[in-house]
């Protein structure tokens, strides 16, 4: 089974000059803790509702400063043409239970999380991106 057909279609994205509330309000409305950011049409980044918190709202930053000043930039991804063994695989062992779908041309065409691969019915790939992502932080 190939990620493409187990992925989240339904993909939000902004741009780095979106503001802090935007992004935010985008994910209350959307019911999702993560975005994507391009810059001319490339991913260059990722900014979630932790981010959100922890790196703006916790040092008092203005909500009108732009995603880009608390984007996470070293972005990983996955493609469309990769197996669900070999996503959960790689979501393994970078430790992180959501990825953006690119195809070949490196656009974002969806999202796939630990949900989509566990309603995917792959026993052994759900057991790999669990062990991999579930671990205590002691």
């Amino acid at each position: 089974m190939k990620a493409s057909e187990v992925m989240t279609r339904d993909v939000h994205v902004v741009n780095c000059e979106t503001t802090l509330r935007q992004a935010a309000e985008l994910m209350r409305r959307a019911d999702i803790g993560s975005l994507p950011v391009s810059r001319d049409g490339q991913l260059v980044g990722m900014v979630t509702d932790r981010d959100i918190v922890v790196r703006a709202v916790a040092e008092g930053w203005d909500l009108d400063s732009p995603v880009s000043r608390v984007m996470s930039g070293d972005l990983k991804v996955c493609r469309a043409g990769q197996t669900v063994e070999e996503v959960a695989a790689h979501m393994a062992g970078l430790g992180v239970r959501r990825l953006p779908v690119v195809d070949d041309a490196g656009q974002v065409v969806g999202f796939i999380s630990l949900s989509n691969i566990a309603f995917a019915n792959q026993p052994t790939s759900t057991g790999t991106l669990l062990d991999g992502t579930a671990r205590p932080h002691c």
